[in-house]
């Protein structure tokens, strides 16, 4: 993502065009990219700690399940985001997956029901659950609706990979 965002500034912004465009058959392709690109070094610090600490906890959980838990994230926050946001808007960052992470961490003890996944949910929540209101919209700039489909994709992700754990 870092290295992403210098490939940008060369470019003078050409990458954002690879973000999700709301409603547009070529915005598509911004589920899959947009998690990449980021709209400034502060955006993408912004996202960088917790997309390493939430996806560290989720890889806990094991390396198939971050990679699941993260494609599902990356579809669910774009589409989403297709789906809802504005006319004419991009959306662009890796926070819809981080809400993925949350989402999947929160609730993964109630799926699983062995007692690290609910420790590790309760913790989760007890710590970071704030950051649930994040799906709500309120910031102008921020995609409530990435956050909230990338969270969504998480809690389905959780409930689809359930009992397989351990």
């Amino acid at each position: 993502m870092w290295a992403s965002l210098g490939v940008n500034a060369v470019l003078g912004g050409a990458l954002f065009q690879y973000g999700v465009v709301p409603r547009t058959v070529i915005g598509l392709r911004g589920i899959l990219f947009a998690p990449f690109v980021h709209g400034s070094a502060a955006h993408l610090a912004a996202n960088s700690v917790p997309f390493a600490l939430l996806g560290w906890l989720v890889m806990l959980t094991g390396r198939g399940r971050f990679v699941r838990v993260t494609l599902a994230a990356m579809l669910g926050s774009g589409l989403m985001a297709w789906l809802l946001g504005a006319p004419g808007s991009v959306h662009v960052g890796a926070s819809g997956v981080i809400f993925g992470y949350l989402g999947y961490l929160m609730v993964n003890g109630l799926f699983t029901r062995n007692v690290w996944s609910i420790l590790l949910s309760v913790g989760v929540t007890a710590l970071w659950g704030g950051l649930v209101f994040g799906v709500l919209p309120g910031q102008t700039g921020i995609s409530w609706q990435a956050h909230f489909g990338g969270f969504v994709a998480g809690v389905f992700a959780a409930r689809s990979l359930g009992r397989k754990l351990w």
